[in-house]
């Protein structure tokens, strides 16, 4: 069995970038973080189609739209202050909580 991990550098809600692959370049919020697999879900990025069936009397069956997960590797977090994407550091405030910062203007990512 393995053992579930917190990723403490991409979390939900978070605003990525994407840096590789066949959706490069776009930017979305992070829905889901699933750190056992490695992979993330971004709104609105890797879009697949699945074709449903019609379960029950309320499912309703035809082709559905949704989110398919990227690997963590190929995102990175765009930094809400200098609005770039960047790497994250973390810092221990004096208080002794852990928050992340960015490394390229220095500031918190936490808010």
């Amino acid at each position: 069995m393995a053992v579930l991990k917190k990723h403490p550098i991409i979390r939900k809600d978070d605003k990525v970038i994407v840096i590789a692959g066949k959706e490069k370049g776009k930017i979305g919020a992070v829905l889901k973080v699933d750190s056992a697999k490695g992979r993330v879900v971004v709104e609105k990025v890797n879009m697949v189609k699945k074709h449903a069936r019609p379960g029950t009397q309320t499912a309703q069956g035809g082709i559905i739209e949704k989110e398919a997960p990227l690997h963590i590797s190929n995102v990175m977090i765009v930094c809400n202050k200098c609005a770039e994407p960047t790497r994250v550091g973390m810092r221990i405030l004096e208080d002794g909580t852990k928050v992340r910062m960015c490394k390229k203007c220095g500031e918190s990512i936490d808010d």
